[in-house]
């Protein structure tokens, strides 16, 4: 009786305690992030022919399994999560092939002045209209910056060129600046022409132009090239807090990934847009991959760190660097090696734009990268500029030797087919442009090349005739980084007014997918882990409305992104 007595004055006891005691949780087994998807058409982009498989299963932000759907659910069943994709179609990622994704965070801080379809720009008193109901929202940033900004402006579609005299009714206190569509030309207005010291006793300095006014030598607002970046990159700029630099950068990355992009390029890095992204890195705070290009010129330094190289470090590295031969076709700036079809105000008829530097200087350029094994990309426009990188490319090749450092020519717009031959032989790279054709196709015709180059621009059937591999790019900010417009441009090349632009310069769907996504990979040195939907690759998708290539190609431009997703995690839902 005594033993069983205090057996249950023990057993008391111990409830007691472990009633005084607060339960400890149960602890429950590590869940991997996986996902399943299936029930839409699912395009790998491998190979040369459209390849479909039914279901895709990503671990911890890699592709474990691509295959039949009856595979994947024995195997994966009830361990990962499951995302129908109810009849829409998932592709590869997009890939950037030529952009600036901390620009265009500057374009979503600034006024708005694109013109229709994607702004309301379309006069010059809408231009006034649009800059006055900015600053009355925006003080905040005019009190941080001390400057008045837009972005976006397109002559081509205006009713006549604005000027200082536009912009002095906007401001007498602040300077302004209005950007236009192309990122090489601006107007400022009477206080920023004094805050950068330009007057009617200023030179045009080298590799730009001070356009005046009518019969006088005083500035009338409009700036090119050099003249336009001595204001925004020396004067704006630098106004522009880390606060705001930050924000750009949120920004620019949000923006992309709505039309689908996992990739992007910053095609020209500044020393501020690179502090950035280095911050971003450091603070493990990118939503997509950002490859940068530092500006060889004005940014080498940043090519030198440890961020150079074809390893990312939270999301973050340095390409290569980026060298900058002429300017832009739609602002008549870019050099060409016969006239403009009509020469800009002011300047006579054999006027066929200019040169950002000598040969040998350029030369210089080039093999400061080739020495240094940096991947090179060069903007070149017109064919003058694409005949003097071709020059530098090909006797650096001789010097230093061709080992697979895929050397990019950025725009190509006007590359004559006796230069495609050339990329081939050089192994040059071309990144090209065709949202041009429907941007400026009807200006080229009209007022920048004539008709016969205007169908030659952006050469893309071309360089597939000579064996080249070519990514499409929307240069962002000078339109939109929109996918959709990308490939429907790359596929139609229909301008604003109906008019095929080459047609002959067609490709199909497919290819234009393909300079999305597996070529683009390929540009930036990546074919091992992105650009088709394989085992092992990143799990990195985008999701469309319709399958593309199961549509009319007049629909492409209607397009919708639904979803993307980089690392198997969502960074945009429609």
């Amino acid at each position: 009786m005594k033993k069983i007595l205090i057996s249950l004055l023990v057993i008391a006891s111990a409830v007691a305690c472990k009633t005084d005691q607060k339960e400890k949780p149960i602890a429950k087994p590590y869940q991997l992030n996986q996902t399943i998807y299936f029930g839409g058409d699912i395009i790998t982009m491998r190979g040369d022919k459209p390849e479909y498989v039914e279901s895709v299963v990503q671990r911890e932000g890699k592709i474990i399994f691509a295959g039949a759907k009856k595979d994947a659910m024995s195997r994966f069943k009830g361990k990962a999560k499951e995302h129908n994709l109810n009849g829409k179609t998932m592709l590869p990622g997009f890939i950037d092939g030529h952009g600036h994704v901390f620009n265009v965070g500057l374009q979503a801080l600034s006024a708005n002045l694109l013109p229709a379809p994607d702004g309301e720009a379309n006069t010059v008193e809408d231009i006034k209209k649009l800059l006055k109901d900015w600053i009355s929202k925006n003080s905040d940033f005019i009190k941080k910056t001390g400057w008045v900004i837009g972005f976006g402006y397109d002559d081509s579609q205006l009713d006549r060129y604005p000027t200082k005299n536009d912009l002095d009714e906007i401001s007498e206190e602040y300077p302004v600046i209005i950007i236009h569509q192309s990122g090489h030309l601006s107007v400022v207005n009477s206080k920023a022409l004094e805050l950068v010291g330009y007057n009617a006793n200023t030179q045009d300095p080298k590799g730009g132009k001070i356009r005046r006014m009518e019969g006088s030598n005083e500035p009338n607002g409009v700036l090119e090239e050099i003249a336009h970046f001595n204001v925004l990159i020396a004067k704006f700029l630098p106004k522009m807090t880390t606060e705001l630099q930050d924000e750009m950068l949120v920004k620019g990355q949000k923006l992309y990934a709505s039309f689908g992009y996992t990739t992007a390029q910053e095609g020209r890095s500044t020393p501020d847009g690179t502090a950035a992204m280095e911050r971003a890195s450091k603070s493990n705070s990118l939503i997509l991959d950002i490859v940068s290009y530092p500006d060889i010129l004005s940014n080498r330094v940043a090519a030198t760190s440890k961020y150079q190289g074809n390893k990312y470090i939270n999301k973050y590295r340095v390409g290569g660097v980026k060298l900058n031969l002429d300017g832009s076709p739609q602002g008549k700036t870019a050099w060409l090696t016969h006239a403009y079809h009509k020469p800009p105000e002011g300047e006579g008829k054999d006027y066929h734009g200019y040169e950002s530097m000598s040969d040998e200087e350029a030369y210089k350029h080039v093999a400061d990268a080739y020495q240094n094994n940096w991947q090179i990309m060069s903007h070149c426009n017109g064919d003058a500029a694409i005949d003097q990188y071709l020059k530098a490319v090909t006797r650096a090749n001789k010097e230093f030797g061709n080992n697979d450092r895929r050397t990019i020519i950025i725009h190509a717009q006007t590359a004559r087919e006796d230069q495609v031959e050339r990329f081939a032989k050089e192994k040059i790279f071309p990144s090209f442009f065709p949202m041009h054709t429907f941007y400026w196709g009807d200006w080229h015709v009209n007022s920048v090349l004539g008709k016969e180059r205007a169908y030659k621009i952006s050469p893309t059937n071309t360089a597939l005739k000579y064996g080249l591999k070519f990514t499409s790019h929307h240069d962002a900010p000078v339109a939109l980084p929109s996918s959709i417009r990308v490939l429907s441009a790359t596929v139609t090349r229909v301008s604003r007014s109906g008019d095929i632009i080459g047609p002959d310069e067609r490709v199909s769907a497919y290819i234009g997918l393909k300079a999305l996504t597996d070529w683009a990979a390929y540009q930036h040195f990546e074919e091992a882990s992105k650009g088709t939907i394989e085992k092992g690759k990143v799990a990195d998708f985008v999701i469309l409305d319709k399958n593309p290539l199961k549509i009319k190609t007049s629909e492409l431009e209607n397009l919708k992104v639904i979803e993307t997703i980089k690392d198997g995690e969502p960074v945009y839902l429609r």
